[in-house]
């Protein structure tokens, strides 16, 4: 009994350590487990760049900064957020290749439509994330017009891209290939896509998640941020400038457009029919505005303002300097090279300058009549006349002097003057010296020669 006594105690007293010290082991490996997790959220910077507008060279300017800005802090994670109906190709492309190489992880939140350019960018990203009610896809080749590009070529190597972005992270290349090229028939029943012939993909956000082409769904940027393991506490918003607000504004076509007609027209006005001041200095204010513009979006070089102002005097001694016509032509090719460099498409920029043209010149037309007696060309009209209030004769007045009889009142050696009824008139003589207040009598006219003799 007694040995069954002191085995039970030990067993009790192993029982109580076992129950005492098994809680805070648990407590210890919840404690663990928590540690880990919190490890795995991300902390640091994270920048929210807006990709919200058409995808041209300025937009890439306004990411390019975005980015340094990202790397210059320190940012642990780069978040796009994309609503854009798409854009220039080229530029799509430099954009995407600038996302695919970054240091920084990068992800694509898509708040609205990813659509063409847009879907490559996103395509490009490490992650995407969709907000309920957004769109990817629908990036068929489009030209200036809207009309579907038909060109093989070209669809084909834009096929190519949008694929290798897509199997860049695992996504199905030929549900990109279904969103780009509308021949591409795609059935695949598994991932909830299916085309036909004629069709182009664009996935919503449920959709895009079935098909592997978003990778969460998310309201806010924070729940984006915290749904791909980072900390949502840090969040630095990369906003435009007030210089690239303005230079948005100004570059839209139809600002692009107004700012020629009015820069045309006041700059003409001004030199055809000087004197008001206020169309040349708005007609220039017009053309610094254009070219700020697009200088501040990344369009427009140093060498597109050189342009402007050589073309500028160029037109401006032509009215002053006779050069048939060869001034006016180089000046005008200098204006137009300038413009349509400074623009983000040539064909965006010859169409704004035809339709400006156009408009200025009727414009010009109407000034130009309604102030007809301002014009410049009056300058190289002879307005004055030679009046007899003024003392000048007439060839035909002077024919009828033929037989008058005068006197002279300078000497004539042969040539001087002579009075016939009260009026002075040139005249000479045959080759005589005839001195001061003789008589003298017209013998000649030869039309505004008259000569004469010395009379009995």
């Amino acid at each position: 009994m007694t040995g069954f006594r002191k085995l039970s105690l030990v067993g009790i007293t192993v029982l109580l350590v076992l129950l005492f010290f098994i809680p805070l082991a648990a407590g210890v490996e919840a404690e663990g487990v928590s540690a880990t997790a919190v490890q795995e959220v991300k902390s640091g910077p994270v920048f929210v760049i807006p990709v919200d507008q058409e995808i041209e060279r300025g937009l890439q300017r306004f990411l390019e900064r975005g980015f340094e800005e990202a790397h210059n802090y320190g940012a642990v994670l780069i978040v796009l957020e994309i609503d854009t109906p798409g854009g220039l190709v080229g530029t799509a492309e430099d954009i995407g290749s600038m996302v695919r190489e970054n240091a920084i992880p990068t992800a694509a939140f898509i708040t609205g439509n990813a659509a063409s350019a847009g879907s490559y960018i996103a395509l490009n990203a490490d992650t995407i994330i969709m907000k309920p009610g957004s769109m990817i896809g629908s990036a068929s080749l489009v030209d200036i017009t809207g009309k579907a590009v038909n060109d093989p070529k070209l669809v084909s190597f834009w096929k190519s891209k949008m694929m290798g972005a897509a199997a860049l992270n695992g996504r199905d290349p030929e549900i990109a290939a279904g969103m780009t090229d509308s021949s591409v028939v795609v059935d695949k029943p598994e991932l909830g896509v299916s085309k036909s012939k004629g069709q182009i993909i664009a996935l919503t956000s449920d959709q895009a998640l079935n098909a592997g082409y978003a990778d969460h769904i998310a309201k806010t940027p924070e729940e984006a941020i915290a749904a791909i393991g980072y900390s949502a506490d840090d969040i630095y918003r990369v906003e435009h400038t007030g210089a690239e607000k303005l230079s948005q504004f100004l570059t839209s076509p139809v600002i692009m457009t107004l700012l020629l007609f009015i820069g045309i027209a006041g700059v003409v006005i001004e030199l055809l029919v000087p004197g008001f001041g206020a169309p040349g200095i708005i007609g220039v204010l017009a053309f610094v505005l254009y070219f700020f513009g697009n200088y501040v979006a990344g369009f427009a070089g140093a060498e597109t303002w050189l342009l402007f102002i050589l073309g500028l005097v160029m037109l401006i001694l032509e009215l002053f300097v006779p050069s048939f016509g060869i001034l006016g032509l180089l000046g005008s090719a200098s204006l137009v090279a300038g413009v349509v460099r400074a623009a983000f498409s040539y064909n965006h920029a010859l169409m704004s300058l035809g339709i400006a043209f156009a408009a200025a010149t009727v414009v010009i037309i109407i000034v130009a009549v309604m102030f007809k007696e301002r014009g410049i060309w009056n300058r190289f009209i002879l307005t004055e006349s030679l009046s007899k209030e003024q003392g000048f004769v007439p060839v035909q007045a002077k024919i009828t002097l033929l037989g008058s009889k005068g006197i002279s009142i300078t000497p004539l050696r042969p040539s001087g003057t002579g009075m016939f009824g009260g009026e002075r008139i040139d005249v000479v003589t045959e080759g005589g010296f005839i001195d001061v207040n003789l008589p003298i009598i017209v013998v000649k006219v030869e039309g505004g020669r008259i000569v004469v003799k010395k009379s009995e």
